[in-house]
């Protein structure tokens, strides 16, 4: 029963986000649309990748969001910001892309084989070292993308 409250919950909050003409609403449904998954994630029994999912999603990638929505004052959505039909057609169209990938991708979906060699993660920090070791040098690339984005975005908003 509680999955399907939360399963729900991410459901309807995802499609308020994209239903709401205040950009800083939108966010703030986006944030509850996460913590909606980390609790999936909790019951599903993955307390790791829910904790995660606060932390990484609603924790940092939302408050740069945030930051970005104050920076630029994105204020309300302009009905003819779309050529061609506007915003609503726009968004209906890639609503259907994203509804004709999904049955692609689930039709497509089989029973992934086991694979040699590789060791199991079951464990957080079997995770961090080989996150740290092996991937050490793109994490570091992804953190210093984040990084220039966040600048860039200061930057471009800066008057004068």
């Amino acid at each position: 029963m509680l999955f399907y409250a939360f399963g729900a919950l991410a459901v309807v909050a995802s499609l308020m986000v994209i239903g709401q003409r205040n950009a800083m609403y939108s966010v703030l449904l986006l944030i509850a649309s996460f913590g909606a998954l980390s609790g999936l994630y909790v019951l599903l029994e993955a307390p790791f990748v829910a904790v995660i999912q606060i932390i990484v999603y609603a924790g940092a990638i939302m408050v740069l969001f945030l930051f970005v929505v104050m920076l630029l004052d994105v204020g309300r959505e302009q009905p003819d910001a779309v050529p061609f039909g506007g915003v609503r057609r726009l968004g209906m169209v890639l609503a259907g892309g994203l509804l004709l990938e999904l049955v692609w991708a689930l039709g497509r979906t089989t029973a992934a084989p086991g694979r040699p060699g590789l060791p199991a993660l079951v464990s957080v920090k079997t995770i961090g070292v080989v996150l740290f070791t092996d991937y050490g040098f793109a994490f570091e690339v992804t953190a210093v993308l984040t990084l220039v984005a966040m600048l860039g975005a200061v930057v471009l908003t800066r008057k004068g």
